[in-house]
């Protein structure tokens, strides 16, 4: 339930702003501003909610949470609003609209709140009515940037005040229904609780019970892929049978019969029967499973780090909830379970492999051909920095170059040790790296996926560091995206 007339005139009378100025302006959401007021008395916060069913203006002491993306009509009012002297403030007659004369020693404005349910609007026009920008823009109401916007003021006579204070009582709020209103505060402080605690889509209760099922579901889906790659992890690690059935087919050649062979495994003494491919002979079939058992061989370090990472997600996202349930601020639980508080160009891109932001740079592993194929396509570009180990199977990884910036030492050893430790060679605990450009790497013709041959390539040699690599371990988990 939105605020009555009356109850805007109570609040309005209650805040004592003429004279006071707009220090803040903090866009919480996209249906909630807040201005930082300072001048007559302690400074405070009035809180303007457009939400339907629970518009409303009041004061609070809490300081309301910024939005980390940059929002186009917060970036407004911050560059034309805020800082502005409070001339006045009153509601035009019993429309609720409130207008708000500001004004510094140059320029003087007018900021209107329209509090209506199902069209509320902030709307900021020069003295002539002219609109420079609105909190909704609405072309069909002529609400946008150079539109006009004149609501008349009708001043209410008493009986037409008394009128609409029998239609639109002052709620009381009454202990009994709800305790946590103490009811000799003021009618600001009774609003505030109200709304963020009883009622409307922004109340405490109303906000938790989307956080439950966000969180529900998230974790549903995150469980299930998890299993999968525990269902997926347990074929793998079948791997010895694979090249077991290889031998078998070898050593039994001549007792193939078309598209199956029927023998006695000679580890077990059972009899078995093996499927195979009438096209081709058997060495050719023999090397189908050692494929598919190097595959799976190196499949099982992936998997097992993939399975960690899932592990370390849920136990984030249990974190992110728990967070939720302990946060009384419900512009700021309202704002976490948005999830697109942060600007375009700050949310990491999504890429195979792995990710790590460290002192400034950021350095990306792939861990297999697909990765590493798929990267050279589609991420990393020619001024980039490609690590591979010498004489070792292993991923590529990449420092992402800066405009201007070399490569510290220190970077390059970091990368070092992930290069190394996502090879063939992390047994060992040191090999020789080569690394170059991106652009100095030549796709190897008709080569496996991914192959590259670099030129201009420089040699290092790298120990693992157990120092660095516990750091990444722990980059590497605050960069978990839920």
């Amino acid at each position: 339930m939105s605020l009555n007339c009356n109850e805007i005139n109570l609040v309005l009378s209650e805040l004592n702003l003429e004279g006071s100025f707009i220090q803040e302006i903090i866009q919480s959401g996209y249906d909630t501003v807040s201005l930082k007021i300072v001048g007559r008395e302690e400074p405070f916060y009035i809180v303007l909610c457009t939400s339907p069913q629970s518009c409303r203006i009041n004061r609070t002491f809490q300081k309301p949470p910024k939005n980390e993306k940059p929002l186009r009509f917060n970036e407004f009012l911050k560059s034309h609003v805020q800082g502005m002297r409070i001339n006045s403030c009153r509601q035009l007659g019993l429309e609720r609209i409130i207008k708000f004369d500001v004004s510094t020693w140059k320029d003087r404005l007018f900021v209107f709140f329209r509090l209506w349910s199902n069209a509320a609007n902030i709307i900021v026009t020069d003295t002539d009515g002219k609109i420079l920008d609105c909190l909704y823009r609405r072309p069909g109401k002529g609400e946008v940037s150079d539109g006009l916007f004149l609501p008349q003021e009708k001043i209410p006579t008493e009986e037409e005040k008394k009128i609409s204070l029998e239609k639109f009582p002052i709620r009381t709020f009454s202990k009994e229904e709800f305790p946590g209103i103490n009811e000799n505060s003021s009618f600001n402080e009774k609003i505030n609780i109200y709304y963020t605690e009883y009622t409307g889509q922004l109340s405490r209760e109303a906000l938790l019970q989307q956080a439950e099922k966000w969180y529900t579901s998230k974790r549903s889906k995150m469980e299930n892929a998890l299993q999968h790659l525990i269902s997926k992890k347990a074929e793998f690690e079948n791997a010895e049978k694979l090249r077991h059935t290889g031998d078998l087919i070898l050593s039994f050649a001549a007792d193939i019969k078309g598209s199956f062979l029927d023998c006695t495994d000679y580890n077990t003494g059972e009899k078995i029967h093996i499927r195979l491919n009438e096209k081709l002979n058997a060495q050719e079939n023999a090397a189908v499973y050692y494929e598919q058992y190097k595959k799976a061989v190196s499949g099982i370090e992936s998997l097992e780090h993939d399975i960690e990472i899932s592990k370390k997600t849920l136990e984030l996202l249990d974190k992110e909830y728990k967070h939720i349930l302990a946060e009384k601020n419900t512009l700021k639980i309202e704002q976490l379970l948005r999830h697109d508080t942060k600007p375009r160009q700050q949310t990491q891109k999504k890429h195979p492999g792995l990710h790590y932001e460290i002192d400034g740079w950021t350095i990306i592993v792939g861990r297999n051909s697909s990765e590493n194929d798929e990267l050279l396509r589609h991420t990393v570009k020619g001024q980039d920095l490609w690590l591979h180990t010498r004489d070792y199977a292993g991923g590529y990884v990449f420092i992402k170059a800066r405009k201007n910036k070399s490569i510290p030492l220190e970077i390059l050893l970091y990368a070092g040790n992930l290069a190394v430790y996502h090879s063939k060679a992390r047994k060992n605990r040191a090999a020789d790296l080569y690394y170059t450009q991106v652009k100095f790497l030549r796709r190897a013709k008709n080569g496996p996926k991914g192959l590259v041959l670099p030129t201009q390539e420089k040699n290092l040699f790298v120990k693992i560091d157990d120092e660095k690599l516990k750091r990444l371990d722990e980059i590497e988990k605050s960069n978990i995206i839920l």
